[in-house]
């Protein structure tokens, strides 16, 4: 922390200030626009750094990061189409808010969060760097598959009323993102078509899963004059949000301890953290069944989580080369451009350039925090925008978001296809989040295992490797409990259904 305030003045310049404002507001743009993730945001932005000061591109790409990172709530809230993967768990009580009248209360909620998890993130960064490199480098294969699982065990909590089919819809998921050459040996499989050869992206898939059902709801009530939600403005509004995070102490601990240490382990994400920690927020609440129907404490769960793990995926980017998250591996190749490499060198012989960037990232917290609210002001007005407007509208965004990944038509043909299997799913009443979780956490399972059991065959036998050692079996423990806890939440939400709408448990029966 010390060296960082060495380095204040140099911070504050009018350069470094204005890459902050003007970084923070272009990554809101791009989180918020579906498809355009994060990871593409800063990507977009690395060649431009090329010709700053090494510390004034840096700052640039981690602000478009955590900017990104945080405006993927407004489109989740909006228009219930998640405008990054990490915002998949925003969405789930975000957008029932939005539809209640409380869209602003929502985004304040969310920005809120994403500044506190972003801190969390930060201080980690600056005074846990040494300690947790290391603990970072104790994920082997084994550990990588186990905290797969678990995160997979959380469809059951995802699930409440309709746990056979999101575990469905979960399989389902791991299956299709076996879709493609397999990673490892190089085999097509399940490759009935070309347009399948390149596989399944999660960009294509997130949009198509999400946009087009709910394009196809706009189309049906197309011609439906619909009463628009009822909007108060409420006078204190950010004061009554601060209040409201000053008796979520738990959430917000809890979502900055996961989003830190899911952060930290390559290849998780903040899509992962989010989801865990909603799911373990509401397993701890006392009213589970407001999750998911427009509960302010879902989305303050989600949004600290993902932010979080902004900061601590550059942990083991900076200390050991090794990137956290696909944005960070990105964001590795602006800081090789400018001729710096991880290791100690960038504390020490460019301490300058490093502490610089680290605090452009504390700054920029509170910057996106601030524009986001004030963006926020306005939400109201996508809420009243007519379908026969907002549906051409989605689906415009849903197209460039898809083709804008790996410029490919064929990404455009899935995602439309997905979308159309997922509109009749949730016809059906499958829920769509088991589905992407699916998607997100089978390449990690699948490469994971596969690696674990090679290095298992030349050492000591696949029980022992993955079924022995500290942190195999706390993540088999916790992902078991998760499981239980699953089943047993199911159960009580149709106990209580029973009771409050008896009409109603007979299509509970059913799942």
């Amino acid at each position: 922390m010390l060296e960082m305030l060495e380095h204040f003045n140099q911070l504050l310049s009018f350069g470094n200030m204005a890459v902050l404002l003007l970084g923070s507001v272009a990554g809101i743009f791009f989180g918020a626009m579906p498809g355009l993730s994060p990871t593409m945001a800063v990507a977009l932005l690395v060649p431009f750094t090329f010709y700053m000061q090494p510390a004034t591109g840096l700052i640039l790409l981690g602000c478009v990061y955590t900017s990104a990172v945080a405006g993927g709530a407004i489109s989740a809230v909006l228009i219930n189409i998640p405008g990054a993967p990490a915002s998949i768990a925003t969405m789930l009580d975000g957008n029932p808010m939005a539809k209640q009248g409380r869209a602003q209360e929502a985004l304040y909620i969310a920005f809120f969060a994403s500044l506190l998890g972003g801190l969390a993130g930060v201080l980690a960064l600056i005074f846990l760097t040494p300690p947790l490199a290391a603990f970072a480098m104790k994920f082997g294969p084994s550990e990588l598959f186990w905290i797969s699982v678990f995160g997979i065990s959380i469809i059951a909590g995802l699930s409440s009323g309709a746990l056979l089919k999101g575990l469905f819809g979960g399989a389902l998921g791991m299956m299709i993102s076996t879709i493609g050459y397999s990673p490892m040996f190089g085999e097509p499989r399940f490759v009935f078509h070309d347009v399948l050869l390149s596989g399944i992206a999660i960009v294509p898939a997130l949009i198509g899963l999400f946009a087009v059902p709910q394009v196809l709801t706009l189309v049906e009530e197309l011609y439906i004059v619909a009463t628009k939600a009822d909007y108060r403005p409420r006078p204190g509004l950010i004061a009554s949000t601060v209040a409201m995070f000053l008796r979520w102490k738990r959430t917000v601990t809890l979502g900055s301890l996961l989003g830190i240490t899911i952060g930290i382990i390559p290849g998780a994400g903040g899509q992962v953290a989010g989801l865990i920690t909603y799911d373990q927020v509401k397993k701890l609440s006392k009213d589970p069944c407001s999750f998911g129907k427009g509960n302010p404490e879902g989305i303050s769960a989600s949004e600290t989580a993902n932010s979080a793990t902004v900061g601590a995926a550059l942990i083991p980017l900076l200390t050991l080369g090794i990137p956290g998250s696909p944005t960070a591996a990105v964001l590795l190749g602006g800081l090789l451009i400018h001729g710096l490499f991880p290791g100690p060198d960038l504390f020490t012989k460019y301490a300058d350039v490093t502490y610089t960037f680290i605090g452009g990232m504390f700054i920029a917290q509170f910057i996106m925090c601030g524009m986001g609210i004030l963006f926020s002001r306005y939400s109201q007005a996508v809420m009243n925008i007519p379908n026969l407007i907002m549906f051409p509208a989605v689906t415009i965004l849903a197209v460039i978001g898809t083709y804008c990944v790996q410029n490919s038509m064929d990404d455009v043909v899935i995602m439309f296809v997905l979308g159309l299997l997922m509109y009749l799913g949730q016809k059906l009443g499958f829920p769509s989040a088991p589905v992407v979780l699916g998607i997100i956490l089978g390449p990690i399972a699948e490469e994971n295992f596969l690696r674990g059991m090679m290095i298992a065959q030349t050492d000591v036998g696949a029980f022992s490797y993955f079924f022995t050692g500290g942190l195999n079996l706390l993540l088999i423990a916790l992902s078991a409990i998760s499981l239980l806890w699953g089943v047993i939440g199911d159960l009580q939400y149709r106990r209580r259904m029973k009771y409050a709408h008896p009409a109603g448990a007979a299509q509970l029966s059913s799942t």
